[in-house]
């Protein structure tokens, strides 16, 4: 397993990380995601130990608490072989400060997440997105308290806007308080707008990308081909899909080069598509899921090897799509703008 430094921080993660989403079912949303429970849950936690991933990520939103349970429970008595990351800011409860990322919500939501993880520390604690109601200075002055106290070890943001990712950054510096070393983002093959805003901040800032939905919920699994509709029992049709509706022409154009690229490189759609993503700038980890021990054993199999420089520009062009505004005028000039827009 390949390790590469987490943005600006001296912490070490392997480029895949395990997403336990897919632990609990505890609500019909997640129940789409997967319904693992402890003893299948602990048998994968085996798996991805004895391949070197040693990142487990979660949330307290996860099955309203139950994946952070399970994980606990399957990392019982190895705890100081893992690294785990879990994150607050969305709803828990019906109450007014049941959500959000206030300090009173933030001391609270980790204390409940230390508890239900059984552990003292949580070494990464993201904000699953930015809470507009909040001055930016309550939460990371929260945050830094939480670090201090040696609860929490390196602080991330997820789901950010460049604005919000920027002036926290700011807001840190100031202070001289702990500051976000990841962001993790949605990004894959056939979602690529996180490289005109938030992958030129990332170098220039030294944030980390921590991928989620890697492969877009299983569009690039390998499960669907043109006029195949989505199995029945599979994320897509059961519900648990994320993010904006994909034009099937734009997704299986890239299906198409995926399939030809796993035959001439003898790895899988996934393998591939996740491969791709490993050669991208500022990605430090994925997020790998997986409902079954098979196809977590297949997502393991993207490391270890790489694509070519040709493979990688055929999969760039097959997967282009023309930016926004300013992105588009930003992209006619790229003597001032190197980075990828």
């Amino acid at each position: 397993m390949e390790y590469r430094q987490l943005g600006a921080s001296g912490l070490k993660v392997p480029v895949l990380s395990f997403g336990t989403g897919t632990f609990g079912g505890g609500t019909e949303f997640f129940k789409a995601w997967g319904t693992t429970q402890v003893d299948e849950a602990t048998r994968m936690v085996d798996h991805c130990l004895d391949a070197g991933l040693t990142l487990f990520d979660t949330a307290d939103v996860y099955s309203k608490g139950l994946s952070e349970e399970i994980l606990g429970q399957a990392l019982a008595g190895r705890r100081d072989k893992a690294l785990i990351s879990t994150k607050a800011t969305f709803r828990m409860g019906d109450g007014p400060n049941d959500y959000g990322s206030s300090r009173f919500r933030l001391i609270k939501s980790c204390e409940d997440s230390l508890r239900r993880l059984k552990t003292d520390y949580i070494d990464l604690y993201y904000m699953h997105g930015f809470d507009g109601n909040t001055p930016v200075e309550e939460t990371l002055s929260a945050l830094n308290d939480l670090v201090q106290s040696g609860k929490i070890r390196y602080i991330g943001c997820s789901n950010f806007s460049g604005w919000h990712l920027m002036k926290s950054l700011s807001v840190s510096e100031r202070y001289g308080w702990s500051r976000y070393v990841a962001h993790q983002a949605y990004y894959s093959l056939l979602s690529r707008e996180f490289e005109w805003e938030l992958m030129p901040l990332g170098l220039d800032q030294k944030v980390g990308t921590v991928v989620w939905s890697p492969l877009s919920a299983g569009r690039l699994g390998g499960k669907y081909r043109r006029n195949n509709p989505a199995p029945t029992d599979s994320r897509i049709a059961q519900g648990g899909g994320e993010g904006p509706v994909i034009p099937e022409d734009y997704w299986f154009g890239i299906v198409d080069v995926l399939d030809e690229l796993a035959a001439e490189t003898g790895k899988t759609v996934a393998q591939v598509a996740l491969n791709w993503l490993l050669q991208r700038p500022t990605v430090s980890s994925l997020v790998i899921g997986a409902r079954t021990e098979e196809q977590l054993v297949e997502n393991l199999g993207a490391v270890g090897w790489s694509l070519s420089p040709e493979q990688v520009a055929h999969l760039d062009a097959a997967s282009d799509k023309y930016p926004i505004y300013p992105y588009w005028h930003q992209r006619k000039n790229p003597d001032l703008n190197p980075l990828p827009v």
